[in-house]
């Protein structure tokens, strides 16, 4: 609420628990005087304008709204009280008379609710909306499609009043002028007036949406189906965009707590059955691919249960020959197997196991300094000449040709490998090749300490 305004009592509860005897809840909102408004228009959203305009289109004596809109000004307008079907208030005459004031608004019928109830059920941006004090058009159209009447029109403000006019007087069209104010802070007040108090009607949208959640019903699947009788506006399996979920979580029923995580993953189950496969199918490869599947979901679901998990950046996609090669090194399929993905990665088998042993060490950033040879940017060799001079203390450092990325002490058969990244990988030369031997570090001495022999 703006602090434009304070409010007073909300008897918004009542006895909406016992049985069909009980009586009805108690509804109504108190609102403290407003000050006056010097300066500035009564209503300055949509729909608190279309209020006035009703008001305006209904009287017959134009003077007397003229007279009402100043005493509103001033500040004559007493608290208003907002209760179904009516508003009153107390207003003070410039000769500090007082008359008590009403204007009475016709409620919505049980079966009217009903039916709005229903249309915001199924469309969860209209109770976003609501709850962020917002009557957008296109609710008070849809309610309209759906034959309810949200704002009222000519003839639907009927005004009661101690000074006995016949017609809207000073005092109800000041009291009009000053529930506009109120309107353009919070529409639940126009709700009160057809009938249901702010918490009333959440309560029976809750009801609504948990029903049709668990599927059962008058609210279930069924209610979404198109065919007679559904509205004409709602459409089978359309789902909720995020934002307005989000927006309408206070009156969504809680999520049920999450399925602790298995202790380790599902099995993939076995093709091997008498039905021949298709041909190019081959039921051992598949199973391999279920395992590894259920293996990767099942170590995501452990990293994202992980506190701190909603911080962390979103991994790099593979590309189809990196992913081969995690599936070698993570898999660990029969050799024939790893023959034909070391064809799909397009490397050969020898090449295919290094670049395995390079995933072991760093992953996909082992792999791009397996395969990719740079040459460093004036900057980044000073940074990398840098580092390698301050890595050895004097006369320990081994002699070192570079090449592009690489520098190699050729005598030692062992090679440093200059990633983009800034860190150092080691290489050792096996079989005249060379292969990763080691993980990356920051430090090339501590890189080329913890390099290792091939196995």
């Amino acid at each position: 609420m703006s602090d434009e305004y304070d409010s007073g009592s909300d008897d918004r509860e009542g006895n909406e628990g016992g049985g069909s005897d009980a009586p009805a809840p108690v509804q109504e909102r108190t609102f403290a005087a407003l000050p006056p408004a010097h300066g500035r228009s009564f209503a300055e959203s949509w729909w608190g304008r279309t209020w006035l305009k009703a008001l305006e289109d209904t009287a017959l004596d134009g003077q007397q709204l003229k007279k009402g809109r100043g005493f509103a000004r001033e500040g004559r307008v007493g608290a208003v009280s907002v209760r179904p079907g009516r508003i009153t208030a107390v207003v003070r005459d410039r000769d500090s008379s007082t008359y008590r004031s009403d204007v009475l608004l016709q409620e919505l019928s049980e079966a009217e609710w009903e039916r709005f109830l229903d249309m915001a059920v199924d469309r969860a941006g209209h109770i976003a909306a609501l709850l962020d004090r917002e009557m957008p058009p296109h609710l008070v159209e849809d309610a309209a499609a759906a034959g309810v009447e949200l704002l009222p029109g000519i003839g639907d403000l009927d005004p009661e009043c101690t000074c006995e006019a016949w017609d809207h007087c000073p005092h109800t069209a000041a009291l009009c002028y000053q529930v506009a104010r109120l309107l353009d802070q919070d529409p639940f007040v126009l709700l009160l007036m057809r009938g249901r108090g702010e918490r009333r009607l959440l309560d029976e949208l809750q009801v609504r949406i948990a029903a049709r959640a668990q599927g059962h019903g008058p609210f279930g699947p069924a209610a979404l189906s198109d065919g007679p009788g559904a509205a004409g506006t709602r459409t089978k399996d359309r789902g909720v965009r995020a934002d307005e979920a989000f927006a309408a979580r206070d009156i969504l029923p809680p999520l049920p707590a999450p399925p602790p995580l298995p202790a380790e993953p599902g099995s993939a189950p076995s093709l091997d059955t008498e039905t021949q496969p298709e041909g190019g199918v081959d039921p051992a490869v598949l199973e391999m691919l279920a395992t590894d599947t259920a293996a990767r979901a099942h170590r995501m679901l452990a990293d994202a249960l992980r506190p701190g998990h909603e911080q962390q950046p979103v991994p790099a996609g593979l590309t189809p020959q990196q992913d081969a090669v995690r599936l070698v090194a993570d898999a660990r399929p029969e050799p024939w197997i790893a023959t034909r993905l070391a064809a799909g990665s397009g490397r050969p088998r020898a090449g295919l196991d290094a670049a395995v042993r390079a995933w072991q060490y760093g992953g996909a950033a082992a792999l791009t300094v397996l395969d990719e040879e740079w040459t460093p940017d004036p900057e980044s060799l000073a940074r990398a000449r840098a580092r390698l001079a301050e890595a050895w203390e004097k006369g320990e450092q081994p002699r070192l040709r570079s090449a592009g990325n690489h520098w190699t002490a050729v005598e030692d058969g062992v090679q440093l490998r200059y990633g983009q990244d800034g860190r150092w990988w080691p290489y050792r030369k096996e079989s005249g090749r060379w292969v990763p031997a080691g993980p990356a570090d920051d430090d090339p001495a501590a890189a080329l300490g913890g390099s290792e022999p091939a196995g």
